[in-house]
């Protein structure tokens, strides 16, 4: 005989997932995409295509139009033999989808009229954290859409990093640096979106001070994740050039300055500081520099 250890009213822990609500279900749920042929759950019964709907918590924002393609090509031969899981959706007759949304987009390109569900009274916590369970396991989520999902966790339902790292086989560092991509410039999110980069080059570029530019350089000269580092510490190290303040040139040392260059044929320039100057002169060749010394020895004598 089987007896819970969960109490009434004991608040479910993050990262229970699929196997707290369906103890042995839940790899036939997890293992459904692969369409093998694993006997239905318990309780599991058909129900209308039309009755179900996607759930406002799923992570994912896109899917792989070849992958469902042969997933309903898989479900036009064979049918869908695993179960979608749903929430009663608050309506008469109508389901809310929890896990399986893309079984389900196949399964009306496949033309099924019913499809095999498992109705859970589930509330908003568990279904995000079944939805990013299932995708994440599956890692079917991208960088940006596995962020989303842990900052919603974070800030819906106030898990802390280390609760989500725990719950999912992450490490703490790994949740930090995926939700700190949500605050990357939308140019390099989109490019990420796109997978021009990876989510290496992206977390290498979270410290650099223009993601964007670099990102361009990133992509423009197909730079791995290790030379994007570089490139970013490069950045960071460089120092600006500093702007040389002179001061003002006096107009009576400026005068002096082109009466001596017309004299001595050679740019000369006075620098005047507060206990005097200097006279600097400029020289290309010992010609001059000796024709200079002439001059100069001339009018002493």
């Amino acid at each position: 005989m089987k007896h819970s250890d969960q109490t009434p009213g004991r608040r479910r822990g993050l990262g229970m997932g699929l196997s707290a609500l369906l103890g042995e279900d839940a790899g036939t749920i997890l293992d459904a995409e692969h369409q093998a042929a694993k006997p239905a759950p318990k309780g599991a019964r058909l129900v209308p295509i039309e009755q179900l709907s996607p759930s406002r918590h799923q992570p994912r924002r896109g899917f792989d139009e070849d992958e469902l393609e042969l997933l309903a090509d898989s479900m036009r031969r064979h049918g869908l033999l695993q179960p979608l899981l749903v929430r009663p959706a608050g309506r008469t007759d109508g389901f809310e989808i929890v896990a399986g949304e893309r079984r389900w987009r196949a399964a009306q390109r496949a033309g099924l009229a019913e499809v095999p569900v498992l109705v859970r009274e589930l509330g908003e916590q568990e279904t995000l954290e079944i939805a990013l369970v299932e995708n994440v396991q599956r890692k079917d989520l991208t960088p940006l859409e596995e962020a989303d999902a842990y900052r919603r966790l974070a800030d819906e339902f106030g898990h802390t990093q280390e609760d989500i790292a725990s719950a999912l086989g992450r490490s703490r560092s790994h949740v930090a640096n995926t939700i700190r991509l949500l605050g990357l410039p939308e140019p390099v999110r989109h490019l990420l979106d796109q997978e021009k980069i990876s989510a290496g080059h992206a977390r290498a570029l979270l410290g650099a001070a223009d993601p964007a530019a670099l990102a361009e350089i990133v992509v423009r000269d197909g730079l791995n994740v290790r030379q994007t580092e570089e490139l970013v510490r490069r950045q960071q190290t460089a120092k600006p050039a500093k702007s040389v303040d002179h001061p003002a040139v006096d107009a009576d040392v400026k005068a002096f300055e082109e009466r001596l260059s017309r004299r001595f044929g050679l740019p000369i320039a006075i620098r005047q500081k507060k206990d005097g100057g200097e006279l600097v002169v400029r020289w290309r060749t010992l010609d001059q520099l000796d024709r200079f010394l002439g001059l100069v020895g001339g009018e002493e004598g």
